[in-house]
């Protein structure tokens, strides 16, 4: 009851409710008068009042005059136990393969008469922490989960704390949060990053630029595996051609980064690009192009994710296979195991990816 960050009400709201919810308050048990939660949190009346009209509001209490505040029975417990509704918060719904992902998790869901509440954070943690403020309010079921800016830390740990004292499920996508222990499905981007530039090693490539967005692990894992190729391969890596960035600098840093490699002397310049993702891959291309250069007789590039963005150009994009619709249908399915309590086990789930070579890339 120390969080800054939730409301007091809220903090005492969900504290009521996982008394109730781990039997702690039975059905019919009268719960603790205002003035002795007044005096156990150190809380005004009117913020305990707050909290037990929100839970009364909401089914969970009921009130008798003269006689005090009780708890429910479950068939009184309105929408909170015959709503199934599954929230998906992501760092973006509308844009790049995110459409694809909320579509495979959205008609698993509906096969099993859930409803779908979607957000999004703009991979922004002020963001993520309004909508997980907001939704813990809400009769969900379970979330499913991507964690924004993955690689900085999470800041809003004490909601996700939440959700555990409510019981209520979750899964991540795309990555888990460090210090987390919930299960996740993710890809092998380490493993991703490490097939993009061997393939590009392999190639005759000694000169090879990486761009990678490093406020997520996805990036810092696709980093790593862009390491890994030139050390294995006994290839020196200068930091010069390592480009890292932030979201907010998406298209900004590596554009111009990109302009100053192609504007050295040929015998200097780097003979290929790394790209974090397709969609950079395809902003680098028109970079290229205005230095009056062209893909891959003056250069290769590789993307990663194979989104309509590989294909969408006229030079179709070498790129690692994001699983997309798959890994919205196995999250879903991994968060109705957990939300109905199934005996199977849920394992976290990691892809291993796989190289698309298209005409981006050519030998040197």
């Amino acid at each position: 009851m120390k969080d800054k960050n939730i409301p007091k009400y809220l903090q005492l709201k969900n504290e009521i409710l996982s008394w109730i919810k781990s039997g702690k308050l039975k059905p019919d048990e009268k719960i603790p008068t205002e003035y002795e939660i007044v005096t156990q949190f150190q809380l005004s009346r009117h913020t305990v009042r707050q909290a037990l009209g929100e839970l009364e509001h909401e089914g969970w209490l009921y009130k008798i005059q003269g006689s005090g505040t009780f708890v429910s029975k479950p068939k009184s417990i309105g929408k909170q136990e015959t709503t199934k509704t599954v929230a998906i918060l992501t760092t973006y719904i509308s844009d790049y393969i995110f459409p694809h992902i909320v579509r495979g998790a959205e008609e698993a869901l509906y096969e099993k008469g859930y409803r779908l509440l979607l957000a999004s954070t703009g991979n922004n943690k002020d963001k993520e922490r309004e909508h997980l403020e907001a939704m813990i309010q809400q009769p969900l079921s379970g979330l499913i989960i991507e964690p924004t800016k993955s690689a900085q830390g999470n800041p809003n740990l004490n909601y996700y704390l939440v959700l555990n004292n409510l019981h209520i499920p979750y899964v991540m996508i795309n990555e888990r949060y460090l210090e987390m222990n919930c299960p996740y499905i993710k890809m092998d981007d380490a493993r991703g990053g490490y097939l993009l530039t061997d393939h590009l090693i392999q190639l005759g490539h000694r000169r090879i630029a990486g761009f990678f967005k490093t406020d997520d692990l996805q990036g810092v894992n696709r980093l790593k595996g862009f390491i890994q190729a030139h050390q294995e391969h006994g290839m020196p890596l200068t930091t010069g051609h390592l480009i890292s960035y932030m979201t907010e600098e998406r298209d900004t840093k590596p554009l111009e980064a990109a302009r100053l490699f192609l504007q050295q002397p040929k015998e200097a310049r780097p003979t290929a690009f790394v790209c974090y993702n397709d969609e950079l891959a395809v902003k680098l291309l028109d970079v290229i192009r205005q230095q009056g250069l062209s893909v891959p007789n003056d250069i290769s590039i590789v993307g990663f994710d194979d989104s309509i963005f590989a294909t969408a150009t006229e030079v179709k994009l070498t790129t690692i296979r994001h699983p997309k619709v798959d890994m919205g249908v196995r999250a879903a399915e991994m968060l109705v195991k957990m939300i109905e309590k199934q005996h199977e086990e849920v394992e976290d789930i990691v892809y291993q990816p796989e190289l698309i070579i298209r005409d981006s890339t050519k030998r040197v």
